[in-house]
């Protein structure tokens, strides 16, 4: 039996900043962002948009597929949290109509708290194989104004299913895994921005891929050209290029330039255009992957890099089911990202300062969304959602 993603599906804002645009108010070449990190659009939040709606918003397809009362369990990855107790999944079951036998549980690590829900779903999966998990990720990726990390902003979220016989992608059991306890990127519960270190942060996700790559090694029989496509944790898009330079150095692969970058490129598409999304970032890349590759991929092995700063990093693999073509998504995810709107740098700013009231105080939020679900007040500091 086979167990791993039988179905996926991701959501981002209806705003985006495109980053000639910030280029141009920066006063700066645009081809810093473009050509730089690989990003060229940021989505950002409508006032009444969060890590619960988009949230949301991705699982809906899945759980109108599937059915509301054949969902066990809801893990929801983020490192953008909404409650220190509660957990922002909660929300997204009622949302979508889950039945109350359903647990939810929400995971931290950085970026990497995704791969974590995933590989419990899959174990959970494996000992039941009747059940059915769904697992999500939504982050809205925030730095100060000003800062190196400005540009790579923006939002998301993913949505999977896991069942036993996927449709889409089976997961091998085997992982390589890395742990260390460094500060290259971290959020106080103080702030609503992170701090990063950007530099040391790349060093330490390149070691990490080394030592994840490593024990994976000692763990399965693959070896990297066995591999015929890639998927990493995407903070830009650069980042993956020169991960995946890295890996093939490594392993003293003989494969040039271009033929490296085919491995990559159709993962990048989606990211692009939506910016960082912290958790659900590399899996919004292989439905990036999936949905636009340009051969097909049946029976083709996949290699995943997921990375969590702090660190927690993780190498895994799976292969492409036949068949998975008629299973995707793309022409709404297409249809989504072209029905964007684009705003101006001041727009930009009024989004980046849309009131966060700490104080219990009432606030009712104009609907600006265009997706199914929104945040409609937050009032005596308990946040309130709707369907549209």
């Amino acid at each position: 039996m086979s167990v791993g993603i039988d179905e996926i599906s991701f959501y981002t804002s209806n705003y985006f900043l495109d980053l000639r645009t910030l280029a141009q108010a920066q006063e700066t070449d645009p081809d810093k962002y473009y050509v730089g990190i690989g990003q060229e659009k940021m989505g950002m939040a409508a006032p009444d948009e969060d890590i619960v709606t988009m949230a949301a918003n991705a699982a809906m397809p899945l759980v109108e597929t599937v059915g509301s009362d054949r969902i066990g369990t809801m893990l929801f990855a983020t490192e953008t949290g909404i409650d220190q107790s509660k957990a922002a999944g909660v929300y997204v079951h009622r949302l979508l109509g889950l039945q109350p036998n359903c647990r939810v549980v929400e995971l931290k690590q950085a970026c990497y708290s995704a791969t974590a829900a995933l590989q419990m779903a899959c174990a959970l999966v494996a000992r039941q194989p009747e059940s059915k998990v769904l697992v999500v990720a939504s982050d809205v990726a925030r730095y100060d104004l000003g800062t190196p990390g400005e540009a790579t902003q923006g939002c998301g979220a993913v949505a999977m299913m896991i069942t036993a016989n996927p449709r889409l992608v089976e997961i091998d059991p085997e992982v390589g895994s890395y742990t260390e306890d460094v500060m290259d990127f971290w959020r106080p519960n103080y702030r609503s921005t992170a701090l990063v270190d950007g530099k040391y942060s790349t060093k330490i996700y390149l070691k990490s891929l080394k030592r994840a790559w490593e024990h994976f090694r000692e763990a399965s029989p693959l070896a990297f050209g066995d591999f015929s496509h890639f998927c990493y944790h995407l903070p830009f898009g650069r980042m993956a290029q020169k991960a995946h330079q890295h890996l093939a150095k490594l392993n003293k692969s003989p494969l040039g330039s271009e033929q490296l970058e085919r491995q990559i490129e159709d993962s990048l598409l989606y990211n692009r255009a939506i910016g960082n999304s912290y958790t659900a970032s590399m899996y919004i890349g292989l439905a990036s992957l999936l949905e636009n590759g340009r051969q097909d991929l049946t029976g083709r092995r996949i290699g995943f890099f997921s990375y969590g700063s702090g660190c927690v990093a993780e190498f895994f693999s799976g292969r492409v089911v036949e068949g998975y073509e008629r299973c995707l998504h793309r022409d709404a995810h297409w249809r989504m990202l072209e029905a964007r709107q684009e705003v101006s740098h001041e727009e930009y700013l009024e989004l980046y300062r849309y009131p966060d009231p700490r104080d219990g105080d009432h606030l009712e939020i104009p609907h600006s969304t265009t997706g199914r679900f929104r945040l409609a007040a937050i009032s005596h500091h308990k946040r309130e959602y709707v369907v549209c």
